[in-house]
């Protein structure tokens, strides 16, 4: 039996300035149907911290994985809320350099202005039994720089984490969906546990758990859309 993993952004709705990649931009409303229908029918959406052991083969269920790139401001006020109604977990991947900032990384190309988690809100999203994973220090292109700078933004990145929740921090998202060999094994020796890729598919217990494929869904994509990739074994 193969599992999806879902990719969102922002859970934003159109009214509010700011908001990144319109396209990847799922509004409140969309996401909570989204979720409860799929609770509905039997399914659980969890992080990839309660994940792992579907993946690995050693659980079987009705389960899929919920994942938020980037960890914007956006998720904890409008997807927490969903979240929690239907106990469902999920991983917000933050940007360690940019927890109560925002998205910097994207000003070279012109994107708007888009608020990230503060530390207080990461806290209480911890709190109420989400998961925190990391996204890298500054939001590169791990491929495109030294061994010494993919090391620093991969292992500061969690180190940095680490210290404000005061628990590990054991899952990884490529920023960019930026990954070769080489950098899977920084993220390897970095001792994470699992990190995922932008690359479209589902998963099957011998996949590869630092190389994992996602499902990403879009502003246009009804319930139905999403219940397919979740539910197609």
């Amino acid at each position: 039996m193969s599992i999806s993993i879902l990719r969102y952004s922002q859970i934003a709705d159109p009214t509010e300035q700011g908001v990144y990649l319109r396209y990847r931009t799922v509004y409140p409303s969309n996401f909570r149907i989204q979720m409860r229908r799929l609770k509905r029918l039997g399914f659980t959406g969890l992080s990839l911290r309660d994940l792992g052991p579907y993946l690995r083969g050693e659980k079987s269920g009705k389960v899929f994985g919920i994942t938020f790139d980037n960890g914007f401001g956006s998720v904890h006020t409008h997807a927490l809320p969903t979240l929690q109604e239907l106990q469902f977990t999920a991983t917000s991947y933050f940007v360690a350099s940019q927890v109560g900032g925002f998205n910097i990384w994207d000003s070279p190309v012109g994107a708007p202005y888009s608020r990230c988690m503060s530390k207080a809100e990461i806290l209480e999203w911890a709190l109420m039994g989400q998961e925190v994973g990391a996204h890298s220090l500054d939001h590169i292109r791990l491929t495109e720089v030294s061994t010494t700078e993919a090391r620093r933004q991969i292992t500061f990145a969690r180190y940095k984490l680490e210290d404000m929740l005061g628990t590990s921090v054991d899952s990884f998202s490529y920023p960019y969906g930026a990954v070769s060999e080489h950098v899977r094994y920084i993220v390897e020796q970095a001792s994470y546990v699992s990190a995922t890729t932008t690359f479209s598919g589902r998963i099957l217990p011998e996949d590869d758990m630092l190389w994992l494929p996602r499902q990403t869904v879009r502003q246009v994509d009804s319930w139905l859309n999403v219940l397919c990739r979740c539910a197609l074994s």
